[in-house]
């Protein structure tokens, strides 16, 4: 085989391959955040995003921890999936790898008015206290009875020492006068 032949070949493919290349990389990830009411403020694994419509960059598809605030407004703190596309997927990720694309996943929160804001200043207390004993229900154990201070605790059986182990005993002393 020539080895001049070869060279025209590699040059070749090498500039054929060279657009695809330059687009390589131009794919974007973006996680698209929407909520009722908007103006939320989003966290998204205990970084700040932003309020409510945003857009932000995400590099890995998996799970994320979100919370979403407003005041007047129950917060919410939820697990949120990233799914992967079917064309990031092996083997197929390695033909759309060339072209350039945009993955937008979308997360929309509804956020439900907090009671207080709900309900009047009396009803809300009234309802607060009612909860705080079902709760308090729940959580109450019986403490386990005390032992009858009248009963004598047992005394511990005594064992007799091991052949060539005598132990000397000493009788109590007798209690002060």
């Amino acid at each position: 085989m020539n080895a001049g032949a070869i060279g025209p070949r590699v040059l070749a493919v090498a500039f054929a391959a060279a657009p695809l290349a330059l687009l390589a990389g131009c794919s974007q990830r973006v996680i698209q955040v929407t909520s009722e009411p908007t103006g939320a403020l989003v966290t998204i694994n205990d970084v700040p995003v932003g309020r409510t419509p945003l857009q932000t960059e995400f590099t890995y598809y998996g799970d994320y921890d979100v919370q979403v605030r407003k005041d007047g407004f129950e917060p919410i703190r939820t697990k949120a999936t990233a799914w992967t596309p079917i064309y990031e997927r092996p083997p197929l990720d390695l033909a759309s790898a060339p072209f350039p694309y945009e993955t937008v996943v979308k997360w929309h929160f509804k956020l439900e008015p907090s009671l207080e804001k709900t309900e009047p200043k009396q009803q809300f207390e009234e309802g607060l206290i009612t909860r705080a004993k079902g709760l308090r229900e729940q959580v109450d154990v019986p403490a386990p009875a005390k032992p009858a201070a009248d009963k004598p605790e047992p005394a511990p059986e005594s064992v007799p020492p091991a052949p060539g182990n005598a132990v000397e005993t000493k009788p109590p002393s007798p209690p002060p006068a």
